[in-house]
């Protein structure tokens, strides 16, 4: 119980920082909220390979799958695809909603969501669950290969 309850704080805390955007430049609305707010939602479930539910877990393409679906749009299944599939944003400087995609091994490939202009949630295998973490950290940033979106 006490898992579940601080899952909801920090969920709380996440989706009230996400509506203060609005005043900011940077102003979070529509679709592209629904997008953020369905993937910061599933902080804390576990990461599951495959996943693509909050009942059976995610794995990064799953979560990424899940938040679009949940806002109504149709994107493709796993990671690479869903690169070739996105239009690449411009400036490489993702908005909240924007996917990030990274190469983490000869033949692997993860994606994020952006949820502000420093933060991402994604799928973690290495702490087995989703979770938030900043794209300029130099694990990523050695592994950042681009961001797209299917958002306008």
């Amino acid at each position: 119980m006490k898992k579940i309850a601080g899952r909801v704080l920090v969920v709380g805390g996440l989706l009230l920082a996400l509506s203060g955007l609005s005043g900011c430049a940077t102003k979070v609305d529509g679709r592209r909220a629904e997008v953020v707010q369905a993937g910061l939602a599933q902080i804390g479930t576990p990461y599951v390979y495959g996943g693509a539910s909050p009942a059976k877990g995610f794995d990064c393409s799953g979560l990424t799958y899940y938040a679009h679906h949940s806002a109504g749009l149709a994107i493709p299944r796993v990671a690479r695809k869903q690169q070739q599939a996105s239009k690449p944003v411009k400036g490489n400087r993702p908005r909240p909603g924007d996917m990030v995609f990274f190469k983490t091994g000869p033949n692997t490939y993860h994606v994020g969501l952006m949820v502000d202009k420093e933060r991402f949630v994604h799928a973690s295998t290495s702490r087995r669950q989703v979770r938030l973490d900043r794209l300029d950290k130099p694990y990523w940033q050695a592994r950042y290969l681009g961001a797209g979106t299917y958002l306008n």
